[in-house]
């Protein structure tokens, strides 16, 4: 082996442990590319497009560690509402399932309004329902609020839905 590849294979080296151990400090896109790591996730970058976190006064605040929804680019991801009365800030205990899907529906409406959209911008949902026994009474509701073309969706029986709601609904919509 010549003493200059030896050298080359030496500094490649020395480049490739400085990339792995900024990776795994969190900072390889600030060594690779220049640029200091965004601040927060607001302001993170995915796939070369900002996401921003999407909040509703006029729906339910997050019960835990996550964000009501977050736009990436033309899409928006809601996370699953809950039959909660944003007002009172109580859920629907009680209520019908068809009067708990109408309120997360609402509550999944007030975020998509905060984010620029409406249902009408919906193109999947996330149904986790207590009971498919009650399925046909929750698809009337369901239907109330989607037009001729509803959004794709999958829904699911669980053993249990946060805080022993009927139902939650999570939901993707594109500009």
């Amino acid at each position: 082996m010549s003493p200059r590849l030896s050298i080359v294979g030496f500094r490649r080296t020395r480049l490739v442990a400085a990339v792995l151990a900024c990776a795994l400090a969190g900072t390889a896109g600030a060594v690779i590319t220049g640029h200091e790591p965004a601040a927060n996730a607001s302001e993170q970058k995915n796939g070369g497009k900002r996401h921003r976190v999407v909040t509703s006064p006029d729906a339910p605040a997050a019960i835990g560690p996550y964000s009501q929804a977050i736009a990436v680019g033309d899409a928006l991801y809601l996370s699953g509402q809950l039959p909660i009365d944003p007002v009172t800030n109580k859920l629907l205990a009680g209520a019908s399932i068809e009067d708990q899907t109408r309120q997360v529906l609402r509550n999944l409406d007030a975020v998509l309004r905060a984010g620029g959209m409406t249902l009408d911008n919906v193109v999947s949902t996330t149904v986790y329902v207590a009971d498919l026994n009650e399925f046909a009474r929750f698809n009337t509701a369901y239907a109330e609020f989607f037009g001729s073309k509803p959004p794709a969706r999958a829904t699911v029986q669980v053993a249990r839905v946060p805080q022993d709601a009927k139902v939650e609904i999570s939901a993707i919509a594109v500009r």
